[in-house]
């Protein structure tokens, strides 16, 4: 298997995005509660904005050829994760249609946030060093959306436990 390219790796990250977006806005459309729906509007706004970023980034990229030598595997897995988390418009719907609890799609939610984080963690290894502070910034960002739906997720469940 061939190495990954630089911006194989940065379509991956904006597929993420464009994934999260999508998952946040049909989630958004099937909840009742206002509140909720405000966040999770919000969370596919800062999708949106995090695959502006990453947009911008491959934009500016000229070749780059990595100076560190991975191994065949670690590229593997890099394809193989992103793999995972990249899904298509009809796994979202099916996903989604299989879940039932408001408390089921926070939680959905906040797995794919850390899926985001550890992704990017992952990809900050094969990058130039020049973006490793936005991407820590993406990081960053993702960290508030798992505090926020973790937030979400202890209130609907002290909801749910009273």
């Amino acid at each position: 298997m061939a190495a990954l390219s630089i911006d194989e790796v940065f379509q991956f990250a904006i597929r993420i995005e464009e994934n999260g977006e999508k998952f946040y806005r049909k989630s958004a459309e099937k909840l009742a509660r206002e509140d909720l729906k405000n966040i999770f509007n919000f969370l596919a706004d800062e999708e949106i904005r995090h695959k502006e970023v990453f947009t911008n980034m491959l934009r500016k990229i000229e070749t780059y050829q990595s100076t560190e030598k991975y191994p065949e595997d670690y590229f593997a897995y890099i394809r193989a994760y992103a793999d995972r988390i990249v899904f298509s418009e009809k796994d979202l719907e099916k996903k989604l249609s299989t879940i039932e609890e408001i408390v089921d799609v926070v939680d959905f939610a906040i797995r794919k946030e850390l899926d985001s984080i550890l992704y990017y963690q992952e990809v900050k290894r094969l990058v130039p060093e020049r973006y490793h502070e936005l991407l820590e910034k993406i990081v960053n960002e993702e960290r508030k959306h798992f505090l926020k739906l973790s937030r979400v997720l202890a209130e609907l469940k002290n909801i749910k436990e009273a």
